[in-house]
């Protein structure tokens, strides 16, 4: 327990002065020092004597502001350490392109007009960004034990807010995100660099990820890669991306009959098969539309629940009210017994 202003504690012995001012006037009455000793009476009055006493000690130690300090308790949950790595290019303030049908909808019949039809409601009009944030908000939501980071990034990596697990300050901080528009540039190599940062100087508590959702590749030079190829490594995290596929996007996945040469030019097709060579856990997630993405961070939840260690931290908790209450409580008791006092024989 810790107080505010513990020099005000220096005033409990006043709470000692009922004892001085205790005892007062017999009622007149001849027969009352023949009677026997009355224990009840002398029990109430010790009682009340006592409330005294404690209603003066509670309000002094209410005035020093006792509280009880944050401090950490360690749990255990199911869960995992997780950075979400938020694109925020301009292209994420597009929607999502229409989804490639399957072969059996392709074509003109029936089949084929239903799914396109399917593919153009309200929730294509939304930017890919907003999409995700409300996914993301949502996900984060359902994991209570899990611990968030979140870094944006376009030109360059910003780190909104470190790990946490008050998923108050996680949706707060998603929101944040949406404030402004996009820049052209994206930088994945860079964004990557400064989530794998954040584990350093955590302990290994359990599984850690880090989650990028971008609908943009990246071309990463030689520095980059082993740099990238080493921190994954040595913080032992796994690298799960969420592809925002765009309108005309390629995907992750070369189409039948391209030249690997054309392969090669495509920079989301470039670092997929970057990611796939690290020997680290990868997992790639293309979403067109979004149920797409709802549907792979769907998944997301349900992999990801291993048991985790977890340092909570608990905000202090302020004991003033309870002293103030015991107080009060003292003082009323002290009203009723001077209400039932009598004063004088009928």
């Amino acid at each position: 327990m810790g107080f505010d202003e513990p020099g005000l504690l220096w005033l409990l012995p006043l709470a000692l002065l009922p004892l001085r001012a205790r005892g007062g006037a017999a009622l007149a009455n001849t027969w009352l020092a023949g009677q026997p000793a009355d224990r009840p009476s002398r029990l109430l009055a010790a009682g009340l004597l006592a409330a005294e006493v404690l209603a003066l000690a509670a309000l002094i130690v209410a005035a020093a502001g006792p509280h009880r300090p944050e401090h950490q308790v360690r749990r255990v949950g199911q869960g995992a350490e997780i950075v979400l790595v938020l694109d925020r290019s301009r292209s994420m303030d597009q929607g999502f392109g229409r989804s490639k049908p399957p072969p059996e909808v392709r074509g003109t019949g029936p089949e084929a007009l239903s799914y396109y039809f399917s593919q153009t409601p309200g929730r294509l009009r939304e930017s890919k960004g907003q999409v995700a944030r409300g996914l993301l908000t949502d996900f984060s939501a359902r994991r209570p034990d899990d611990r968030f980071a979140l870094v944006v990034f376009s030109a360059l990596p910003i780190r909104v807010h470190g790990f946490t697990g008050h998923h108050e300050v996680v949706q707060a901080a998603i929101a944040a995100t949406q404030v402004g528009r996009g820049l052209s540039e994206t930088h994945i190599g860079h964004a990557l660099e400064a989530a794998l940062a954040m584990f350093e100087g955590r302990p290994y508590t359990g599984s850690r990820i880090v989650m990028l959702v971008s609908d943009g590749g990246d071309r990463l030079d030689t520095e980059t890669r082993e740099l990238l190829a080493r921190q994954l490594q040595r913080q032992r995290a796994s690298l799960v991306w969420l592809y925002l596929r765009s309108a005309n996007s390629p995907g992750l996945t070369p189409a039948e009959g391209d030249a690997a040469e054309a392969a090669d030019t495509v920079p989301e097709l470039l670092l997929h098969r970057y990611f796939q060579s690290l020997g680290t856990p990868y997992r790639a997630y293309e979403a067109g539309d979004p149920e797409a993405l709802a549907r792979a961070i769907a998944d997301i939840d349900r992999q990801e629940k291993l048991p985790i260690v977890y340092q909570d931290l608990v905000p202090r908790d302020d004991l003033v009210p309870w002293g103030q209450a015991l107080a009060l409580a003292c003082v009323l008791a002290l009203l009723a017994a001077g209400r039932l006092e009598i004063r004088r024989w009928r």
